[in-house]
């Protein structure tokens, strides 16, 4: 089974419900990343035509990944800290240690602050920060360790990125390098993960035996001696990708019931959501600080502040208003108590496409609210998929929601030849539609197509086909969103272009399909007949100038047995607003509003 991190549902998610989930998750806290940088003198030379040294390319990644953390999960916490200098600055006084950003969340004034060391024309690092060998790595690891306890934010995952081309720093210092391997295990042991980001010069290789092979710690299935290409990893750094990371969390436990005394635990999982743009916030135009909003009800007569309990709900019945507590309404939402109840099996092949009626969810065995629950989901899951069958449930997912019945489609663990796993081990939770979510729709009589037009059609669409990946298409307006706020806070005059490729490439089209969608076009349009030209403007009603008015209609209802009957609802707005003009009442309001003025009018 996948090992699934717990934690708690984001605000915005796609059940807007007035309750909670009846078991809440652990959360697991923000992430903490800190850029261990070298700065000793080899770090700033470059090597022949390079425009750049390694010390720049560290800066943009640590200038790329703020960026990146602004959009994608502004909670995380970014610190930047320099060993090999001249000055020191830091908490423990140690030499040659420069902390340049403490342990921090993103914001603008910190891109800012990196972009000044890529445009240092008059070498101002080296006269305010300088370069030194005489550093303790030691003591560099061991401030990274002292920022992450002394941060005053809960965090979840810590990482030191340790950036470098020096692959036996303290040669010939035995002492040094041992203290250094020994803070490497402190670190590995509180859980902080050391990412080794080597850094090549032309000619020269990066050899992890003389001293990084005991720092880095990784896992047993993995070789240690062997690194990744340093390029690629650089690439991923600096690569833009504007978009919003919503963390892998359970949004919530519930009981799932198979049979009187048999149940386990599950989890339940959003795996699609949408991603919107964020909430604007209110400012105070002078101070420029968020600004809360209050409400408050007062009464028509007396102008009172009203308290909760003043507050009352009805619904009206023949004609009568049927007042009920806030107890009273929460008790006639309560359909039962938060689970799931296995209502049946049936064949996979009963469960439709057209079926669907919003995002599915994904459920997981939870032993720790329930022991045993993974065997049980286990022999559950393997059972399904050996009779090709799903379970059709019902579904109590908050203690206030409605129930749903839900069909559980069972999907089997996939892994790639390196073990790592593609899919994880459960079932879809697919919600079913009730008979009012289903309807027949009535097409208009149409010529249909013949055997040739249907084989083309077919030609041009098996031409135009590709691989389908959703992440490969961006968001258009949700780019442009971003661009403009990161041009914005970095005082840019221009924002960056937003490539739309949600466009058709008809360059690509063309070339792949030109022939076969000239002839489909031939076979389908009459001859003569341009599809690429604008459709030709309707002619008005009357030959006038204006839109022709719809005629008038006439409604013969009797409204005062409608009212007296509680049926006034069910009418139109301007059947009720003829009503009050003709009587001379005021039209003013909505529905509900010319409602109660008919009501009124006739004493109800």
């Amino acid at each position: 089974m996948a090992n699934w991190a717990w934690g708690y549902g984001d605000a915005d998610d796609d059940d807007n419900e007035e309750e909670e989930f009846s078991y809440q998750t652990r959360f697991g806290g923000r992430d903490g990343l800190i850029f261990l940088i070298d700065c000793t003198k080899p770090m700033f030379e470059r090597h022949g035509d390079e425009e750049e040294s390694h010390f720049d390319l560290c800066i943009k990644c640590a200038r790329s990944v703020l960026s990146n953390k602004i959009i994608s999960s502004d909670r995380d916490l970014i610190g930047v800290v320099l060993f090999g200098t001249t000055a020191a600055k830091n908490d423990t006084d140690f030499k040659h240690i420069y902390i340049l950003q403490e342990l921090e969340q993103p914001c603008a004034a910190r891109i800012l602050e990196l972009e000044e060391y890529l445009d240092d024309s008059n070498n101002n690092f080296a006269k305010n920060i300088g370069h030194s060998m005489d550093f303790q790595l030691s003591d560099a690891l061991w401030t990274c360790s002292h920022m992450f306890s002394n941060s005053e934010q809960k965090i979840g995952h810590k990482r030191v990125m340790l950036f470098t081309n020096n692959d036996n720093p303290h040669a010939g210092d035995t002492g040094a390098q041992r203290q250094a391997k020994t803070k490497a295990k402190d670190l590995n042991e509180l859980g902080i993960d050391l990412d080794l980001m080597h850094m090549q010069s032309p000619g020269r290789s990066f050899d992890l035996s003389k001293f990084y092979q005991d720092v880095i710690f990784v896992p047993d299935d993995e070789d240690v001696s062997v690194l990744p290409d340093p390029a690629e990893k650089f690439e991923e750094l600096l690569s833009r990708v504007r978009s919003k990371d919503h963390k892998k969390r359970s949004q919530g436990r519930v009981t799932f019931k198979l049979g009187e005394g048999l149940e386990m635990a599950v989890s339940l999982f959003n795996l699609v959501r949408s991603t919107t743009k964020s909430t604007p916030i209110n400012l105070d135009k002078k101070t420029n600080e968020p600004v809360q909003t209050k409400s408050s009800r007062f009464s028509d007569e007396t102008g009172e502040k009203l308290m909760p309990s003043d507050v009352k709900k009805f619904q009206k019945f023949g004609g009568r208003r049927i007042i009920f507590d806030a107890d009273e309404v929460t008790e006639i939402k309560k359909f039962g108590d938060p689970g799931m109840v296995l209502m049946g099996f049936k064949p996979r092949s009963s469960l439709k496409r057209y079926y669907h009626v919003r995002p599915a969810q994904f459920i997981h065995p939870d032993e720790n609210s329930v022991t045993g629950s993974t065997s049980l989901f286990s022999a559950l899951l393997q059972k399904c998929v050996a009779r090709d069958v799903i379970a059709i449930c019902k579904i109590v997912a908050r203690k206030n929601s409605p129930p749903r019945f839900v069909a559980l489609l069972p999907q089997e663990e996939e892994l790639d030849d390196h073990n790592v796993q593609l899919t994880p081990a459960g079932f879809h939770v697919i919600f079913l539609p009730f008979c009012d979510d289903i309807r027949k729709l009535k097409y208009e009589s149409a010529p249909k197509a013949n055997t040739d037009q249907v084989d083309k059609a077919k030609e041009m669409v098996k031409k135009l086909q590709f691989t389908y990946k959703s992440e490969a298409f961006e968001n258009p307006s949700l780019q442009t969103h971003y661009r403009n706020l990161e041009a914005l806070a970095l005082d840019r005059d221009v924002p960056d272009d937003v490539p739309d490729y949600t466009e058709p490439n008809n360059e690509n089209i063309k070339k792949r399909a030109g022939r076969i969608i000239q002839e489909f076009k031939e076979l389908v349009f009459p001859d003569g007949y341009d599809p690429d030209a604008p459709p030709a403007k309707r002619k008005l009603a009357g030959g006038g100038g204006g839109a022709a008015k719809k005629p008038k209609v006439e409604i013969d209802v009797n409204i005062e047995d409608e009212a007296k009957a509680g049926r006034l609802g069910k009418l139109t707005v301007p059947v009720l607003k003829d009503f009050c003009k003709s009587q001379g009442l005021t039209t003013a309001g909505k529905k509900q509003d010319l409602i109660a003025t008919i009501n009124q009018h006739f004493g109800l």
